[in-house]
């Protein structure tokens, strides 16, 4: 295979308030469906994920949760790189905007861009959004006073902080863009960038905040830190060893990057705060800036005060990885958003993987198992009919790699999808089963088989991108080392003599109501669960008034079971010294079987308002250490009786 040179791939990094759902986990898997048929070609990739940090809100939510923002952020960047290695993603770098390399080249860059003067300070007034960190002036507001992007509440705010001067780069980055048709791409996007945001004036941007501390600290100012867009957007070079003192090998080598695959949502900081910042550096801008759609539930933005989050694990565990995949993106539109429901997912399941790809290659390695004891036949008793199949096999190589160039990936699967159709109807349309009762047309026989298990062949390599794992189990059926992508320009590849390998189902046709059914209560279930373990656990700063009015009492368990449909929580029925058993719902499984708890002691407290957890009533809470990835639950000397204060 050629070597076709660099391929710089990056995703948005993920923002860690909150454990990602499955909305969020289609960038990831479109970026690495990419990069894969990227690296099948030939190309030299560097793929590129990672984390954003810091910010006032996870400031408050760390505050929330009683931790600090640095083990709030560390818990929560586990579950995001959790979740992309869950969906099977072959990142080549997780940068985490915590990194100490990372804060170092930022400082240097704030530094940079303020010694040669395009960073100054001054004071800003105006509207502030804290969830989306952004400032904005009242005019710039929704119809109901809000923040434009999110539509949720803002406040007034004022402080000193630095700017960056995007005016003065307005007029150069206008003619960039318009001199460079597929810097920001879709169309549409581009459109929107000049039109909305670029011709009506660029006003400069506040890159510094005094107003909390969870920031990377301006070396030169220890009031400010540094804001999160010159903080995040940076990372797409800190992670190749940028700095403006002196840049590593890794960065010369793959920067600028060929894209970056952002959400609709954030296609302006990366196509006006971005090249602005780099112009400014005097580094090169990247090729291309692809804002991709939404995946919605149904019809509506996935949300936990809606009830329709869903995520990606609960999904693995129930389809396996690679369906997940496949839905992921063969459902998502070029430029529209696409949609998520257990019923969709289930019919895509069913009828493009058990019945079109899965059935089509059980029975074609079976009948061949049948009719030649496995052994591959000569193909030279062709007819017209097998000319459509073989021109079809190698037109989808240039079908699928024009949809790739275009990040049109749900028509690249469609295009796979239409070859697997083509040749389920040639099974169809030669009846191998009538052929084999006529000995006089065994040749004809072992043709046909020849086509179809070629063409399977062309499936197990153009499906690598998209479902690496059912790839690697044609391959074994099929019994074949001949699978790199180049021996796809001639059909044929398959040599007579071989044998295949055993016939296996690769997925089985799934029960659609049934399981929606079962999905639905489940989902139900854990939401109601993390709703009601987070309003336990939230907490605030209190005084010493507050403290005295928590009740902590000895008490011993007595019973402990795991809790149906609950897979973090435990039931503990407690003896606490007042004669009647307690009940303590506890989110503790993953760390103790009840084997584990049983006779020990354990401090409770015994006044928490009731709560009801996945049908129980938990009346009460255990104290535990939390340390991120671990829990200790603090347990008691057996010498103190059960029902003793603790003070």
């Amino acid at each position: 295979m050629s070597d076709k040179g660099k391929f710089y791939i990056t995703t948005a990094i993920a923002y860690t308030s909150r454990k990602p759902h499955i909305g969020n986990s289609y960038e990831i898997v479109l970026t690495d469906a990419i990069a894969r048929y990227k690296r099948m070609l030939g190309y030299d990739v560097f793929f590129l994920t990672g984390t954003d940090e810091h910010g006032q809100k996870i400031e408050e939510y760390a505050k929330q949760a009683g931790v600090t923002p640095k083990e709030y952020v560390d818990k929560v960047a586990g579950e995001i790189r959790h979740i992309c290695d869950a969906l099977n993603t072959t990142y080549d770098k997780f940068i985490r905007t915590t990194d100490g390399y990372h804060e170092k080249a930022v400082q240097h860059i704030f530094k940079k861009l303020y010694d040669q003067g395009d960073i100054y300070k001054s004071e800003y007034e105006g509207m502030y959004c804290t969830p989306c960190e952004s400032f904005w002036t009242e005019s710039q507001l929704d119809e109901n006073g809000c923040c434009p992007d999110c539509h949720r509440p803002v406040k007034k705010a004022k402080e000193e902080a630095y700017f960056l001067k995007l005016s003065k780069y307005q007029k150069w980055l206008e003619e960039y863009i318009e001199n460079n048709d597929k810097f920001i791409y879709p169309e549409a996007r581009k459109n929107e960038m000049l039109n909305n945001f670029i011709r009506p004036g660029l006003q400069d941007l506040c890159v510094s905040r005094t107003s909390f501390k969870w920031g990377i600290p301006v070396t030169f100012d220890d009031k400010h830190v540094i804001y999160v867009w010159i903080d995040a957007l940076s990372n797409y070079i800190t992670a190749l060893g940028y700095d403006p003192e002196g840049s590593g090998d890794l960065y010369k080598k793959y920067w600028p990057a060929d894209v970056h695959i952002i959400g609709k949502d954030i296609v302006r900081f990366h196509t006006i705060y971005w090249p602005i910042m780099l112009k400014a550096l005097g580094e090169p801008i990247p090729k291309q800036v692809y804002g991709h759609p939404w995946l919605l539930f149904g019809e509506d933005k996935m949300s936990k005060s809606k009830g329709n989050v869903i995520y990606a694990e609960d999904l693995i565990d129930v389809f396996g990885v690679d369906a997940v995949r496949y839905y992921l993106l063969s459902e998502m539109p070029h430029a529209s958003d696409g949609s998520i429901t257990y019923e969709t997912l289930i019919e895509r399941y069913n009828s493009d993987l058990a019945n079109t790809i899965g059935n089509l290659v059980n029975r074609t390695i079976a009948m061949q198992k049948k009719y030649f004891d496995g052994v591959i036949q000569p193909n030279d008793c062709a007819e017209p009919l097998d000319g459509e199949i073989k021109a079809l096999a190698v037109k989808t190589l240039a079908d699928v790699d024009k949809c790739f160039n275009e990040y049109k990936i749900a028509d690249s699967v469609e295009c796979v999808l239409t070859l697997a159709r083509r040749l389920n109807k040639y099974i169809d349309e030669t009846m191998p089963w009538a052929l084999a009762k006529d000995e006089s047309k065994k040749a004809r026989l072992g043709a046909v088989l020849y086509n179809l298990l070629e063409g399977i062949r062309y499936l197990a390599i153009l499906l690598k991108p998209y479902m690496p794992e059912t790839s690697e189990k044609i391959f074994a059926q099929l019994n074949t080392d001949v699978r790199d992508y180049d021996s796809l320009e001639t059909f044929g590849g398959l040599k007579a003599g071989e044998s295949v390998g055993e016939a296996s189902v690769l997925f089985e046709r799934i029960d659609a109501e049934k399981l929606i059914a079962e999905l639905l209560e489940k989902q139900k279930a854990a939401q109601a669960e993390e709703k009601s373990i987070e309003e336990i656990e939230g907490i605030a700063q209190i005084g010493i008034d507050d403290f005295a009015k928590v009740e902590l009492r000895a008490a011993e368990i007595k019973a402990c079971e795991p809790i149906p449909k609950a897979k973090k929580l435990l039931k503990l029925t407690l003896d606490d010294g007042s004669g009647k058993d307690r009940i303590v719902a506890s989110g503790i499984a993953k760390w103790y079987t009840p084997d584990d708890l049983v006779g020990k002691k354990i401090v409770v407290v015994a006044n928490l308002k009731p709560a009801v957890l996945c049908g129980v009533e938990s009346n009460g809470m255990i104290l535990a250490a939390d340390a991120g990835d671990d829990v200790k639950v603090l347990f008691l000397d057996d010498s103190i009786p059960n029902g003793s204060k603790i003070r």
